[in-house]
C-alpha cells in the first residue's frame, strides 16, 4: 500500500492567502478555489469585484484539473483541437485554462482553480498558490 500527501486546512488558507495576494498585487478580481484529490471543493474565496459566476467556475476548473491530474487547458487545446466530442466528457464542465493540479511526490493531492481574468492569468494565480507549498 502507498502513502501520499494529503491537503489540510492549513495549507489550503496557505495556497488561498497566496493566490489572493498574487491577484491583490496584480489589480485582478478573481475568484479561487482549492479541491482535494477527488475534486471535492476544500477552500473558496471571491475577492471583491470578482463577476458571481467566477466562484462556479474556479471551483469546476480545480475540479477538473484533480480528477484529471492534469491542467485544466490541456481539455481546452484538445477541444479546439477539433475532438469536439470530449464535451460530453461525464464530470469535467471547467475545460478552461485555469486549473492546476497539485503534484506532491508524483501524486495529485488537489488543485487550485481561478476565474476572472484572462485565462493565462488565472492559471499564474493558481501556480503562485502553489508554489508556496514549496
Amino acid at each position: 500500500m502507498k502513502s501520499k500527501a494529503t491537503l489540510e486546512d492549513a495549507e489550503v488558507d496557505q495556497i488561498l492567502a497566496t493566490a489572493s495576494a498574487h491577484a491583490m498585487a496584480n489589480h485582478w478580481a478573481v475568484s479561487i478555489a482549492v479541491c482535494d484529490d477527488g475534486g471535492h471543493l476544500l477552500g473558496l474565496r471571491r475577492l471583491d469585484g470578482a463577476a458571481p459566476i467566477s466562484a462556479y467556475i474556479c471551483a469546476e476548473k480545480a475540479r477538473t484539473s484533480a480528477l484529471g491530474r492534469r491542467e485544466s487547458r490541456i481539455y481546452e487545446e484538445v477541444i479546439n483541437g477539433g475532438r469536439t466530442s470530449f464535451l460530453s466528457a461525464p464530470l469535467l464542465q471547467g475545460m478552461l485554462e485555469g486549473g492546476v493540479p497539485i503534484m506532491i511526490d508524483g501524486h495529485c493531492v488537489g488543485a487550485v482553480g481561478v476565474s476572472g481574468v484572462k485565462s493565462e492569468q488565472d492559471a499564474e494565480i493558481a501556480r503562485a498558490g502553489i508554489a508556496t507549498l514549496a
